[in-house]
């Protein structure tokens, strides 16, 4: 590896385990996407310097994820594995995967909790704030949800927009009143 990937994939090792995966496994990602060429399995484990159990066992959590496949080289009996489509494509299951994983689970008890019967004075307390977390997460998974759909070039263009659209959410609060201010 050329020193610019081997920064590349170190780095990747450490953001996995921010993503939902071990270090190993964000190294194995950073290698196979940042190759041109589809990489078998012992060329992962020699480049890595790991274990081709080890490699085995990433290479089948990263199809898990969908993030990688296996790619055919006519003439060759090796699997071999590249990017299971763009890095948009690659950041949409990340996130999808996550909400999966941490935000449903979430819901799914929050759901249930807000439907329990207040046993003490302090959970009905406990359950408008339970309430007011679901409701959030519920937004932030719609939002999320509607972004995956826009495609990789709205993406882009929304993202570029940043901080304008604070300034016209700013401008809208100024120019039209909230509910219950007259118009001057």
């Amino acid at each position: 590896m050329t020193p610019i990937v081997t920064s590349a994939v170190l780095h990747f090792g450490e953001m996995g385990s921010r993503w939902g995966f071990n270090r190993t496994v964000g190294q194995m990602l950073a290698l196979i996407v940042l190759n041109d060429e589809p990489l078998a399995a012992q060329e992962i484990a020699d480049a890595l310097n790991i274990s081709r159990g080890n490699t085995s066992m990433g290479l089948k959590e990263l199809q898990s994820w969908r993030l990688i496949k296996q790619q055919h080289v006519p003439g060759e009996r090796k699997e071999f594995f590249v990017p299971a489509g763009s890095i948009w494509v690659l950041a949409n299951r990340v996130f999808e995967e996550r909400r999966k994983r941490e935000i449903d689970p979430t819901l799914t008890l929050l759901r249930d909790l807000m439907l329990d019967d207040p046993a003490h004075e302090n959970d009905a307390q406990v359950q408008h704030k339970l309430n007011e977390i679901h409701d959030l997460l519920e937004s932030v998974t719609a939002w999320s949800q509607e972004l995956q759909h826009l495609g990789p070039e709205k993406l882009n263009t929304l993202m570029k927009l940043g901080s304008g659209v604070g300034r016209i959410l700013d401008l809208k609060d100024r120019v039209l009143p909230t509910k219950g201010e007259s118009q001057s």
